[in-house]
């Protein structure tokens, strides 16, 4: 992707609205993973990602989600354990025709059973689209 003359490049931890000194858990590791995406975010909020085992509370969470990764409900449901009150949870998942690729229809249907629904999507890599997904009433 280019960028305008003059105008900085825009990180794909940025397009995900992350900032300084926020706390990322990334759940849903695999060999492939956008290295260079983790490294951003890290490089962006100044920390270290904290993974699925990590009980501190987080502002976001990375899901990495693939088609055939099981139960996408169970998994997001799991995504809200660490999250804070206003904290964001952004479902990654191979990009269209991409093998693991997750339909959007399959994202529609499982975010409202596990209290979340999406209000934007970005491609915060080149072979991963991210949807963003806020809960409705804050956390139960």
């Amino acid at each position: 992707m280019s960028e305008t003359a003059g105008a900085p490049a825009t990180s794909g931890a940025a397009r995900l609205g992350l900032s300084a000194g926020q706390a990322v858990q990334e759940r849903g590791y695999d060999h492939d993973v956008d290295h260079d995406l983790r490294d951003e975010v890290e490089d962006l909020t100044g920390e270290q990602m904290l993974d699925e085992h990590d009980v501190d509370v987080v502002d976001a969470v990375l899901l990495w989600w693939r088609e055939d990764d099981g139960d996408l409900v169970d998994a997001l449901v799991d995504s809200l354990v660490s999250l804070a009150d206003d904290g964001v949870v952004w479902l990654l998942t191979p990009k269209a025709g991409s093998p693991g690729h997750v339909r959007p229809s399959d994202v529609e249907e499982a975010a409202p059973t596990a209290g979340l629904f999406a209000t934007s999507t970005v491609k915060p890599s080149p072979d991963w689209t991210a949807i963003r997904l806020v809960s409705g009433r804050g956390r139960r």
